[in-house]
């Protein structure tokens, strides 16, 4: 099979990097000289400096080139850039994208944006408990293709399952894409609630500060919260349990490689979303969608209150502690 993977950040390249040795694969970068650097050390020092390329991995910056090649398309840019990206495909064609999120300004998941810009593709989308960082280096990992057409689905299953790595099927886009988007809202929430707890310990105060039961119960009501967001629309309620809800939340929220989670900790340290943004020089998704993933829901009349919280600590309306504050105030309710 030829695929073609539009997006050199981590992600894409490490998903190149494993379908290579199985497939006729070429890696899409918008930016000459980021190819020009991959050939030269055979390695994408900027995302993942450790992970050398395929020899028979081929790189380019055209991107009509790109298209013609593949069979299988795979967009791995943000959220942001999928409307575009898509806008370029031919009718017709097979695509799989690797963002996670809420369109920003929409609300749009990605099969609605596909809807809208381009009906006739056929699309479909790649998601599951996965640091690149561990794809890249063989690591065993566990992902889902998920597509209303089921023979898209199944060719992101023969596209990318190999001995370490575990491709599952599913004809339930719209919870997977559900999933991906709100898991990463509640790792910055468990990420705040670690953090504050990491630093009363280091200040040797841990009376008041939230603990692992804090972590284990913020983690199973943003569950909750997904699935409720997810059945308002349209989503299968066992989605939610399989790899792109439960398995994905679970990694993002407790992962030391998640940047959402990261972006909690540093804002439970008391740093502002600025300074946080540039430490981290890549795309935290959940900073992003944050606002957006409470708008959907609110137009749909489902409560999230933990994603409400997250959304006034990133606009400074609210501090991490009166969030948790906050979130433990809330009235006595059946948990049903």
């Amino acid at each position: 099979m030829k695929i073609t993977v539009f997006g050199a950040g981590a992600w894409g390249t490490a998903l190149a990097i494993q379908a290579a040795a199985r497939h006729e694969v070429m890696l899409w970068a918008r930016e000459e000289a980021a190819v020009s650097a991959m050939r030269a050390s055979r390695c994408n020092t900027r995302y993942l400096p450790e992970a050398p390329l395929p020899a028979g991995l081929q790189l380019t910056s055209d991107f009509d080139a790109a298209l013609a090649f593949g069979e299988l398309l795979i967009i791995a840019t943000p959220m942001a850039a999928l409307r575009s990206m898509l806008a370029r495909l031919p009718d017709g064609a097979a695509v799989l994208w690797l963002c996670k999120g809420f369109e920003a300004g929409t609300g749009l998941l990605g099969h609605e944006i596909a809807r809208e810009v381009q009906p006739r593709l056929r699309v479909g989308v790649l998601s599951g408990p996965s640091f690149a960082q561990e794809v890249a280096a063989g690591q065993p990992t566990a992902l889902v293709s998920a597509s209303a057409d089921e023979a898209l689905a199944q060719l992101g299953v023969e596209a990318f399952h190999g001995e370490r790595m575990r491709v599952y099927s599913s004809n339930d886009p719209v919870g997977v894409e559900v999933g991906g988007a709100v898991k990463n809202v509640m790792a910055i929430a468990v990420g705040i609630a670690d953090g504050l707890r990491l630093r009363a310990e280091r200040l040797g105060d841990a009376s008041r500060a939230p603990g692992l039961n804090a972590r284990a119960a913020l983690i199973t009501r943003g569950l909750a919260e997904m699935l409720r967001l997810g059945q308002s629309l349209g989503a299968r309620t066992e989605t939610f349990m399989g790899l792109s809800g439960m398995g994905d939340l679970v990694l993002t929220a407790t992962g030391d490689l998640s940047r959402n989670r990261r972006v909690g900790l540093m804002l439970a340290e008391g740093l502002d979303l600025k300074q946080i943004l540039q430490r981290l020089g890549h795309v935290a998704e959940g900073v992003y969608s944050a606002p957006t993933v409470l708008a959907r829901a609110q137009a749909s009349g489902v409560e999230m209150p933990i994603t409400a919280a997250v959304v006034e600590v990133l606009d400074g309306r609210l501090s991490v502690l009166d969030a948790i504050d906050v979130l433990m105030g809330r009235q006595a309710r059946s948990e049903h």
